[in-house]
């Protein structure tokens, strides 16, 4: 594994950029020479021959400044038209601004159950791929004009990194109107100090993170940690970086150390490992035991009904589950059965599951081309 930042900067062919909402709005609406700025810098990146996605937030800002509202509106409705408004006013200036670079430009809009069904993630993939190979810049965002609470994303931070991973980019850049992860929150401490770089995100990373939303945004650092995490344990380095500082993008991609690095722990999982461990909501979750979680995490091995000891929720065949010893999820995965009948074969051996269902249509639970892990790989 590499150790020096500098080296995935240089080896990236493929990057995320995502904006924030503190940073491309003022009081204003949108700052037009943020959005120039940002534009000038993703466009010299390009001329790299390097692809970039960039996800940008903004459109709720733009459309509350537009529409004369003093903030975010608390009826969904009126959030969702507010969306509708500034989302146009969004994508028009990054055209005319992309446009001084010979870039063009396409809005790609998205519902996390758009991605969560993989024919419809398939196709999401496929078109991103065909704009990147036409030398079109995707510019993404969340279609919160249709959106509700049971297909958000959440933030642009877990939609910025669900696309590095659909798209097997080589990191994510994350521009927010902060240095990066600091050691406390600055605001209110003098002594605070950057953290330059992050090897393993632990408990205590996370302590640190707090909760920081933005007055114009839904994330804080606590939603970027939560995307490094991903990203991380996918093998996909991330960055968090001031936007509002000059040049930041070019700075970063030319290896200046500046923001708060976080470190890949394992090789990148495929494209299908990804979307069944990010992309899709478990249904419910397998208990087992430890002879279990040290044949999947140390050997490899699929997950068989020997090793399961309980089983929560009522799932059918082919739902993604998440699997745990004790208290603590090792993973996800699709599952052969249907809850009903995992409780009626858990603890048994494989010969015995005809006996006790009438048939066997897999040995596994589990399959390990249909599983992922998501903690380490260790027993603790």
């Amino acid at each position: 594994m590499m150790t020096d930042p500098r080296t995935y900067f240089s080896n990236s062919r493929r990057i995320v950029v995502k904006v924030g909402s503190s940073v491309l709005t003022d009081p204003q609406g949108l700052n037009l020479k943020t959005v120039r700025s940002i534009s000038r810098q993703i466009s010299r990146v390009i001329d790299e021959n390097r692809d970039v996605l960039l996800v940008s937030s903004g459109a709720q800002a733009a459309g509350i400044k537009k529409v004369g509202l003093s903030k975010r509106p608390d009826e969904l409705p009126k959030r969702q038209a507010v969306a509708a408004v500034g989302q146009a006013g969004l994508i028009m200036e990054y055209e005319k601004a992309f446009s001084r670079y010979r870039k063009k430009v396409a809005q790609v809009l998205l519902t996390n159950d758009g991605l969560s069904n993989r024919k419809r993630y398939l196709n999401a993939r496929n078109t991103l791929h065909t704009l990147l190979s036409w030398g079109i810049l995707p510019i993404i965002n969340e279609n919160d004009t249709v959106s509700v609470k049971e297909i958000q994303f959440g933030d642009n931070d877990n939609l910025a990194a669900l696309i590095t991973l659909m798209m097997d980019a080589d990191m994510l850049i994350t521009l927010s109107d902060i240095d990066g992860l600091f050691t406390k929150n600055p605001a209110q401490h003098a002594d605070a100090t950057l953290i330059p770089v992050v090897a393993r995100i632990t408990r205590e990373v996370e302590k640190m993170a707090g909760n920081l939303p933005g007055s114009l945004g839904t994330g804080g650092m606590v939603s970027k940690i939560e995307a490094a995490k991903k990203l991380t344990s996918a093998g996909i380095p991330m960055v968090i970086a001031n936007g509002n500082r000059p040049n930041i993008l070019l700075d970063l991609m030319s290896g200046k150390p500046t923001g708060t690095f976080f470190f890949p722990k394992r090789n990148k999982l495929s494209g299908r490992k990804s979307w069944i461990a990010f992309n899709l909501k478990p249904k419910g979750r397998i208990h087992i035991d430890s002879g279990a979680a040290e044949a999947i995490l140390k050997r490899g091995k699929s997950l068989l009904p020997s090793g399961i000891v309980g089983v929560e929720g009522d799932f059918q065949v082919g739902a993604p589950v998440t699997f745990s010893l004790e208290d603590k999820i090792l993973g996800t995965g699709l599952v052969n059965y249907a809850a009903a009948d995992i409780r009626k074969i858990m603890g048994l051996k494989t010969h015995r599951i005809k006996d006790r269902l009438g048939q066997k249509p897999y040995d596994e639970v589990i399959h390990r081309d249909n599983l992922v892990l998501t903690a380490e790989d260790s027993i603790t």
